[in-house]
């Protein structure tokens, strides 16, 4: 068995790598602390042969005995309520954390996959988002935290790969959705589904027009390790290039979700991107990937998740 380590492994989408790797033959050794992860992701993995979790802070040194052939470096707080309360913890796994994972890699002589985001191109002035293209960002505001984190992160990981000689693939996360979010992150899709199920006002954020390009999450693993497996160094990205607004995501919710009530329109949050919207020719061209679950496919698949985790706390 190959052996991958992931950081941030009992995450919404690092579980999901989890899963899909162990599905794939690897041994895979999870890390997290916890902080905004949940065992409960990971749960139906303990038993399996080749799984192991490690509840560790990856700012602090990584230990892992026997050979190690890729490091996924998923670890971070990433909705945006989570890293405005979280922001020192959000820049220090950016950086000391990253530190600690890349040196991990170089001891392993491993392949290690940075899980960057399209936050790196902050309110970005075009549109769709190129990985040359190198943002619109603002470094002192409330978002900076995070944006700034990944951006050093990109940074750190580009200077092991020519200092070093490290083999490494960072990649470009766009909006991802599907079971496993939680319910109070703060995100557009577990916001507006968990207010249709519970009957309340649709909250979107100004005036709807601003746009996101929304990617299931088995899509976006798939990317993941084709990425590890093929990818050149990148950055590259990685989302679903159909660009919605999010006042047409409410409608789409509401037409999923019979009962959900008025939408309820309030403030733009400080700095909230006005467009996102990722080019993936490069995905296309070197991995030959992009996103086979439509929209509606994949929240069908993503409602009953949180039907579930609603009745569930209904019943305590």
């Amino acid at each position: 068995m190959r052996h991958a380590v992931v950081t941030g492994g009992a995450g919404f989408i690092g579980s999901h790598l989890c899963e899909a790797l162990l599905g794939r033959g690897w041994a895979v050794t999870a890390l997290d602390n916890l902080l905004t992860g949940s065992l409960e992701n990971i749960e139906p993995l303990f038993g399996r042969e080749g799984f192991r979790f490690v509840r560790h802070d990856v700012t602090d040194y990584i230990h892992i005995p026997g050979e190690v052939a890729a490091v996924f470096h998923f670890a971070s707080p990433a909705s945006p309520i989570d890293y405005l309360n979280l922001p020192i913890q959000t820049l220090k796994v950016g950086a000391l954390g990253t530190h600690k994972a890349l040196g991990l890699a170089l001891a392993k002589k491993a392949v290690f996959i940075l899980a960057s985001t399209s936050e790196c191109y902050g309110d970005p002035l075009v549109n769709p988002q190129t990985e040359d293209y190198w943002g619109n960002v603002n470094p002192v505001g409330p978002r900076g935290v995070y944006d700034e984190a990944k951006r050093f992160a990109e940074a750190m990981t580009m200077a092991y790969h020519r200092y070093h000689a490290v083999e490494v693939r960072i990649i470009r996360i766009f909006n991802t959705y599907g079971p496993r979010m939680r319910m109070e992150d703060g995100r557009v899709v577990p916001n507006l589904i968990v207010q249709a199920l519970r009957g309340e006002p649709l909250t979107v954020y100004g005036d709807g027009s601003q746009t996101r390009s929304f990617c299931y999450v088995d899509d976006l693993v798939r990317g993941i390790i084709l990425a590890a497996e093929r990818g050149g160094t990148g950055p590259m990205n990685l989302g679903n290039p159909a660009e919605m607004t999010i006042l047409q995501f409410a409608h789409a919710i509401k037409k999923l979700i019979p009962g959900a009530l008025k939408i309820d329109f309030r403030d733009l949050p400080v700095d909230d991107p006005k467009v996102r919207r990722p080019d993936i020719a490069m995905a296309k061209r070197l991995l030959d990937w992009e996103p086979r679950v439509p929209l509606e496919e994949g929240l069908e698949k993503t409602i009953p998740y949180f039907r579930a985790k609603l009745g569930a706390a209904a019943e305590k």
